[in-house]
């Protein structure tokens, strides 16, 4: 199959490129390679993928070809350029597009807003029109827990409502999943939205809470523990994000098979097994052999109290099985983190 994996310098993108690639599918990666947090890291992830830039630049709209596998390609593109998007949609002819390209971050968007309406909606309306006029088989796009806001229930379920965001990243994650809708509707363009839990491991964003956990703590620096550490999380690994993604890459949504005959869906993609702060950070305490100092603040504009994902829709329609403990994959994260494979090593 011909893919195309958007936000292919990202954390998940890449990850999936590489598996994807590995697997024996054509990909092409596509990012702008933004400076939204340290560019080293995204470079470093397509090192993994064996694109190589010597300098350390990318030039808009030019293909680089991994020197690990003959059938993963990398272009510089934003997602927002229309132009340069439909043509390169014309070039390539796609069978199926896996849109993980999006200015994430629920904190960064009370200060940036406009950033987010370029890339979430702006982007995402290219790619659905790229979709539509070039005959793509199948899109399958990031959604994100943060779509459940205020909701008190837990476990959330795909079933429950989701029009109460707290944050304007949430609101466009959800404008993401009705626009789908509408265009699997209209154009009978399968899509498949992946709400996803807190994902963590190697290579992860440094604005999440592994990342500045324990580049603080290695570094003697005290940590702000938000709530006063009264919050939990759904913490997935990275590895089990990417199998479940490939899953649902596998299984294309039948019109048939969904209500109303629209050949759409939408899954929740974490643990199952929510996570109380103070323990997760006890992890990393453990993993690195260092006790942290803590700073208790409340709660922070934006967030949520507790994520907790229902998964038995996924695990049901696709066989979704995470497999990694959090003791497992915390010791992961930390050895990589303290390689010389980190970038951005204390």
């Amino acid at each position: 199959m011909n893919i195309l994996v958007t936000g292919g310098a990202g954390f998940i993108g890449s990850k999936l490129a590489y598996r994807l690639a590995e697997r024996g599918d054509e990909v092409v990666g596509l990012d702008n390679i933004n400076d939204y947090y340290d560019v080293r890291l995204k470079l470093g992830r397509l090192t993994q993928c064996g694109i190589i830039s010597h300098s350390g630049r990318y030039i808009d709209g030019s293909i680089r070809e991994s020197t690990l596998f003959p059938n993963y390609r990398f272009i510089k593109m934003d997602l927002a350029d229309r132009g340069q998007m439909a043509e390169f949609f014309q070039q390539e002819k796609f069978d199926a597009v896996v849109n993980l390209a999006a200015q994430a971050g629920v904190r960064y968007s009370i200060t940036n807003p406009y950033a987010y309406l370029d890339s979430n909606l702006v982007g995402f309306m290219n790619v659905l029109e790229c979709c539509r006029h070039n005959d793509v088989k199948y899109l399958v796009y990031a959604s994100s827990s943060s779509v459940y806001g205020m909701n008190d229930k837990v476990p959330f379920s795909e079933d429950d409502r989701v029009d109460n965001p707290v944050s304007l990243y949430a609101a466009t994650k959800k404008a993401n999943e009705l626009m789908a809708h509408s265009y699997s509707k209209l154009y009978e363009l399968p899509t498949t939205g992946l709400r996803f839990f807190t994902v963590y491991g190697p290579w992860g964003r440094p604005d999440m809470a592994p990342m500045l956990f324990a580049t603080a703590i290695s570094k003697g620096e005290p940590i702000k523990v938000f709530n006063n550490g009264n919050l939990s999380r759904d913490f997935t690994y990275i590895d089990d994000i990417v199998e479940g993604t490939i899953q649902v890459i596998d299984h294309q949504p039948k019109a048939e098979e969904c209500p109303n005959n629209v050949p759409w869906k939408v899954y929740n993609i974490g643990c199952s097994q929510p996570v109380q702060l103070m323990d997760f950070i006890n992890e990393i305490e453990s993993a690195l052999g260092v006790e942290a100092n803590k700073i208790f603040l409340p709660m922070q504009q934006g967030d949520v109290l507790k994520t907790y994902a229902d998964t038995s829709k996924l695990e049901r329609e696709c066989g979704y099985k995470p497999s990694t403990t959090l003791h497992e994959g915390i010791g992961k994260f930390i050895e990589w983190f303290k390689s010389d494979l980190n970038p951005l090593k204390p």
